[in-house]
């Protein structure tokens, strides 16, 4: 019997890529009842279809609730009954936060604070909150945010456990393939109407995780945390041109146009910064960080400190492990997207 028998789980902006997966891992297990929170009605719509017709049989267990986290009346709707989240709601293309920065500040900080408040006086046992590479370091709106999203989790888990037994943690990832809006889609998109692929910069790095190893990571920190926990996959990374090349060599060569970086854009990605390596722990595939939970009696740590401050490096894109092209090519082969595409056009010769 899993911790999930006949529970109820809420996943806030559920209609998007990791919602449909949550989905297609938990669907059909012995979960009470999956609640779908999100503003769109006409994805919800399309996802109510698509279940009726994949999930006959198990479909009744998904319900869905229209609001918006940054609604924190719509959030208490639909929290009475709730045992867990999987809070998934976020602005989280970098160049329209860019351009709208108090958007970004009103779903990713203030929606998640809503969300934890009112899943605290609803007596939620558990949250896990998805929070992004570009929250390391952040030099861009969208990570500025999510860096603020991870200090906010922070608090709420510290008041959370000292109030009663919801606990708290956090969950951050890199670029995870062929999600909505990223560059993957659109490179296939571009090679279909025989343009050529746009590539920022070569010799970017990113980090490759697919969408069921987000949804591993999010189990894993479901079942293994403590209050205010930061979990971590330990992924692969790839240049962006060599990335090119792997898509192009599945799906066709028509040339590649170099336009630069976008706005708020970095080299390469930092998953665990050089202070959070100094209280982490390696579990295997993934990193745990604790929670730093001093409070603000500072006297006694002016008198004893802690020596070591940092650690000699971050772990980034940079230094993990860098796929070669075929390497690439075999990542992107786990995925839905990749396989359904070769599909249709194995169909079409």
């Amino acid at each position: 019997m899993s911790v999930f028998n006949g529970a109820t789980l809420m996943i806030t902006g559920g209609t998007g890529s990791f919602g449909h997966t949550v989905l297609k891992h938990f669907l059909t297990t012995d979960i009470g009842q999956i609640r779908i929170f999100s503003r769109d009605e006409k994805k919800q719509d399309d996802m109510r279809h698509e279940l009726q017709a994949n999930y006959p049989d198990v479909y009744q267990k998904v319900k869905f609730y229209i609001g918006d986290v940054r609604n924190k009346q719509s959030v208490a709707d639909a929290m009475p009954g709730v045992d867990y989240i999987f809070h998934a709601a976020a602005l989280k293309q970098v160049p329209s936060c860019e351009f709208f920065p108090m958007e970004a500040v009103r779903t990713n900080v203030i929606g998640t604070d809503n969300v934890l408040h009112a899943a605290i006086n609803a007596g939620v046992k558990r949250i896990v909150c998805l929070s992004t590479d570009k929250a390391a370091y952040p030099i861009n709106a969208m990570g500025t945010s999510k860096a603020m999203m991870e200090h906010v989790i922070r608090a709420n888990a510290r008041v959370a456990a000292e109030r009663g037994d919801t606990v708290i943690c956090c969950t951050r990832y890199g670029n995870v393939m062929c999600s909505r809006g990223s560059v993957i889609p659109l490179f296939r998109e571009q090679i279909a109407n025989g343009h050529p692929i746009t590539i920022t910069d070569p010799s970017m790095t990113r980090f490759l995780m697919n969408l069921d190893e987000a949804v591993d990571l999010v189990t894993f920190a479901f079942q293994h945390a403590n209050p205010g926990d930061l979990f971590i996959q330990k992924a692969d990374a790839s240049t962006i041109g060599d990335l090119a090349k792997a898509v192009q060599i599945l799906f066709g060569d028509t040339g590649t146009k170099i336009i630069g970086t976008r706005h708020g854009e970095k080299l390469f990605e930092t998953l665990m910064t050089r202070e959070e390596r100094v209280r982490s722990t390696d579990m295997g595939r993934y990193f745990r960080v604790a929670a730093d939970n001093r409070d603000l009696n500072y006297d006694k740590y002016f008198v004893q400190g802690e020596v070591t401050t940092q650690a000699d490096e971050s772990y980034t894109s940079h230094n993990t492990n860098l796929l070669d092209v075929e390497g690439i090519i075999r990542k992107l082969k786990t995925t839905d997207y990749i396989k359904e595409e070769l599909r249709q056009l194995e169909a079409n010769k």
